[in-house]
Formats: structure tokens, sequence, C-alpha cells
């Protein structure tokens, strides 16, 4: 049966109940009743239950009030679960807690300021996801001087997870620039940002070697990155309990001095590297020669220079090859830039430029590209000429791709191919320098003006770091991520490549699944259009419920994509809930 609407030419049309009969080939109608008379709503309602729809639509028994962003809340704060974030935190919950939790989660979901963090959190689910009462901005900072309070602890069980007796730690150091004059931190030093005339604060990360961090300190702006290392060494054995590990740094801060430091502790190993100097004082003493590299692209050698030490000599053909080209290219852009010096010179006749002048010129191009210990300059009054220094490039072209790893554990503890490795893996504490400055978590520009507050938000940062990679980890799969390098034992000389797998989803940008590849802040994005709506009861329902207006949530339904998301990620997402 059905509702069949009848024309008529000059009266409303005839509504009717009917019923289809087939007879042989042809398919005749028949009425049942005439419904012409009945309310339009009771016809409405008749033509449903025929159809077998509901009698009223959601559209007519309730209405949108709120729709909040919930898939990447979801995503980020069934992470942080999993990794048991709230007991790293502290064991007891606490509004503290709770609110250190939704300043971590935002800064994954979108960096900013901590105004701007309570309008953010409000204008997501997080705030339900973890149960916030009313909060504002003081109350951030509160729970930020909370976290201080406990970082000493939240660094020990971090430890406890990731570190090992006998295992190798990374360190490195970086700065970011401050906003402001008022913080005692801030102090003028080497601006890694390359922001002139601001301010910066040092800080460095211990981590293990995949990278994952797991303690971080900052200093005055105007530290020197060596002077960090004693603090990492009592770290270590003090708060962390271990006796016995390698310490690995960068060739800048594991210095002489530093090194003699660490040998007053026979349980701290070390690796780090050789500084251009050194090199080249071994290259110059014969230690280094080209019949090291027949066989092998590494060797390991001694030297009276570094009593006690293991020397790994490596040479990468293609860090030479590329070396070689970028010095080549500098000295062409010098000598472009140096022959117009010349031209200007030999127009200057009537008022000849001053060898005063010149040289400012001059310097102005060797700061610029770095070049001028090869060339040998003339300067007077009226007169400039230069030349390329070629032995001098002939002798740092012999350098070209070759560096020296130095550590102080013997053949039977580290290998010379593992010491290689350890020293390379600091890469990956850089890669966590750039996604926590620039490219997900903007730990940069910092406003804050308590010391304990900047220490606090650069913690934040980390601790949101350490929620990141674990993702990354996980969601490699989908992401521009070459997830089969980790299974691959590579060269420990060669530049890290890529995997044939990589080439493909490089190349397709899909993933093998046929999904588009995502950054991990479009990944998010992407999350972030399942939506929580908050419906209330109207009409007739609202009256039958006593004009209490029941609320109820309805989520958007994962496509395809996002529940491949979830499905990586081990968070499984509600279908429904009901307050």
């Amino acid at each position: 049966m059905y509702i069949d609407e009848v024309p008529n030419r000059n009266s409303p049309p005839a509504i009717l109940l009917r019923e289809s009969i087939r007879e042989g080939s042809k398919i005749r109608k028949r009425t049942i009743a005439n419904l012409s008379k009945w309310p339009r709503g009771k016809i409405e309602k008749l033509r449903r239950l025929l159809k077998d729809e509901p009698l009223l639509s959601p559209e007519e028994i309730s209405v949108t009030t709120q729709t909040r962003q919930h898939g990447n809340v979801e995503l980020v704060v069934g992470a942080m679960r999993k990794l048991d974030i709230p007991r790293l935190l502290h064991r007891n919950r606490s509004g503290q807690r709770d609110l250190v939790m939704a300043m971590i989660a935002q800064r994954l979901i979108k960096a900013d300021s901590k105004l701007g963090s309570v309008r953010l959190i409000n204008n997501t689910t997080l705030r339900d996801e973890l149960g916030l009462g009313d909060f504002d901005e003081d109350n951030l900072y509160e729970a930020m001087d909370w976290l201080m309070e406990n970082q000493g602890a939240v660094e020990k069980r971090l430890a406890r997870r990731h570190l090992r007796e006998g295992g190798h730690v990374l360190y490195d150091v970086t700065s970011s620039y401050y906003e402001g004059k008022s913080c005692p931190l801030m102090r003028f030093g080497y601006n890694r940002d390359g922001k002139k005339g601001k301010p910066v604060v040092v800080y460095g990360v211990l981590a293990d070697t995949r990278g994952v961090p797991v303690a971080l300190r900052a200093y005055p702006g105007n530290t020197g990155d060596p002077a960090t290392v004693p603090d990492q060494v009592e770290k270590l054995r003090g708060e962390f309990g271990l006796a016995s590990v390698v310490l690995v740094g960068d060739r800048g801060m594991l210095t002489e001095a530093q090194i003699e430091n660490i040998k007053n502790y026979p349980q701290i190993g070390w690796i780090s590297a050789l500084k251009s100097d050194g090199v080249r004082k071994l290259v110059e003493g014969e230690k280094i020669q080209p019949s090291l590299f027949d066989e092998r692209n590494m060797a390991e050698i001694t030297s009276e220079d570094y009593p006690g030490e293991r020397l790994v000599v490596c040479r990468n053909p293609f860090l030479a090859e590329r070396r070689a080209g970028t010095r080549e290219e500098l000295l062409s852009l010098s000598e472009e830039k140096f022959e117009k010096i010349v031209r200007e010179v030999g127009r200057r006749t009537k008022k000849p430029l001053t060898a005063g002048e010149i040289g400012i010129k001059v310097g102005k191009v060797v700061n610029k590209y770095r070049m001028g210990k090869h060339f040998e300059f003339t300067v007077e009054d009226g007169r400039f000429e230069y030349i390329r220094d070629e032995e001098r490039i002939e002798k740092e072209s012999a350098l070209d791709g070759i560096y020296v790893i130095r550590t102080d554990r013997g053949r039977e503890e580290l290998s010379e191919a593992d010491a290689v490795r350890g020293y390379k893996n600091l890469c990956r504490v850089e890669q966590a320098f750039r996604c926590i400055k620039t490219v997900d978590l903007m730990v940069r520009p910092i406003h804050h003006r308590k010391e304990q507050r900047v220490r606090a938000h650069l913690f934040l940062c980390m601790l949101a770091w350490y929620v990141e990679w674990h993702m990354r980890d996980a969601l490699a799969p989908v992401l521009f991520a070459d997830e089969h390098l980790r299974d691959e034992v590579r060269d420990p000389v060669l530049s890290r490549g890529i995997t044939q797998e990589g080439k493909k989803k490089k190349r397709t940008k899909k993933s093998e699944d046929g999904y588009d590849l995502h950054s991990f802040s479009t990944l998010l994005d992407a999350m972030g259009t399942i939506c929580r709506n908050r419906r209330e009861a109207k009409g007739e329902l609202k009256e039958k419920l006593g004009g209490d207006g029941e609320v109820f949530y309805e989520y958007t339904r994962p496509d395809e994509f996002q529940s491949r998301v979830f499905e990586l990620m081990d968070v499984y997402p509600v279908e429904y809930k009901r307050n």
C-alpha cells in the first residue's frame, strides 16, 4: 500500500490510500480509502509508516546546538592513555594533572599561547574527554608550576622505561629565542634560530638510541654547549642511578676538557667525533692515508695525541662529492663578487677607493660565503687583486668525505660499525629539535616572564614530542615516512638512504593500502573532521519530556581512512554516547 496524490484541476488534490495489483502483464491500482480530509501531518506519518521509515525525523524531534572537533582529540588522548601518560605524570589523579594532560594534547593538535589554549581546549571535546571543570589561563599556569615540582620524578620514570645499564644515551643541545626582557634565563648567546637582537634560552635533551626523549634541562642563553655536559653525567649517575652507560655527544660539546671530566667516572663511556682541525692534523701526520679505504670505507687507527682512545676513520664518497661541489660553487660565487669589486675599483680613477673601503666590500663577500681562507688578496688604495690559494684548496679537498669517530670503549664492548652508528644516531635528536621548534609543536617564540614557567614550557614541549614520537612510529604507514628503514641493517658510513618501499610512497604519494599520505599535522586535521554534535529535544518530544530538553550526542561516523588511522594507533572510537 502507498499514499497517492491525485491532482484536481480546480480543487485541492485528492489524497488516496491505494494498493497495486498485478493482473497478467498489467498493474492496476485499487483505492482503499480517501484521506483527503486528513490533516497533512497525519498523512505524512502514515506515508512514513507504509515506507517503514521513522515516524519522526531527527530534525523534527531535536536540534543541533553545538559542534565540536572530536576525532583528533580521541586519537591523541587515546595515544596518551596507551602510553600511560597520566601515571607517568603522577600516580594520583588531580586537577593539575588533568590540565597538564590537556596542554600536552592541545599542543599536539594546535600549538598556541596559554590564553589561546583555554579557547582551543573548550572548542574541542578535549575538556570533556579529560573530565576538566571550569578553568582559565591562571589555572594552566598553576598546572605548569605543579609540573615543574614533579619534573624530576617524571624523568626518572621515563629513564626506567627507556634507558638501561650499558646502553647508549644521546645528548644534544639547542636554543630558542625569547620575546621579552624579564626572564633571568634569557641571555644573548649563539642564536640558532637566526633571530638577530633576540636573547635565547639554551636547553639540552637526553634521549635513547631511537631518539625518544627522556629528560630536558634549560640553561641561560649565554651558556656554552660543553658547559652543560657535567650536569648530564650527574643526572645519569645520580638521579637515574645508571652506573654504566655510553654518552653520545656532538664533537662541539664533548670537548677535550669535558672528556677529561668524564674520565673521572670510569663506568661512564662516551662516543664523539674529531673536529676538522683534529682530522687535518691526522692527515698531515700521515695517520690517515688513501690506502686505508682500498677495501672498506672505514678503518680503525690509533694516535699518540689521543691515548687510550679508539679512532674510527670513515670516508663517505657521496659526502665527498657533495662537499667538493658545494665548495666549488661557493668559490665561483665569491669570484663573481670579487670581479665586481675589481671593476668598481678600476672605474674610480678621479677619487680612488681607499684600502679600507675596498676591505669593507671584500669582507662582506668573505662573511657571506665563508671562502676567504681559499683566496690570497692584494688590497691597496685604488688597487684590488685576488687569486685562489690552490695549495690550501687541495689540502682541504683531501679531507672531503672524511670524518673520525672517537670513543673510549674497547672492541669487546663496541665494534667499529656500532661506534659509527652510535654517533650518527644523534640525527634523531636533531629531528626532535626540528619538530619541537618549527614543524608541529612550535616551542618558539617564548613569552613567559618567570624562569620556572619557561622551564615548564620547554618540558611540556618535550612531553608532547614524546607522545608524537610514538604516534609517528605507529602511524608511519599513512605518513610520509619510510617505516621499512627501521627493519634494515644499513651501512654505518654511507648516508641514510631510502628503501624501495619508501621510494614508491614518495613517488605515488599513496600508502600500501591506497590511502593518500599525510604529514603529521594534516593527518590530525583530517581526523578533526570527526565531530561530536550536541542535540536537544524539541517540539512534541520536548513537551512529553516535561520541557527538560533532554541532551544527547551523536558522532560523525569515521570514513575508511579514519578507521585505518584508529586501527594503526590501536584506538577504537565510540559509536554513540549519551548523557
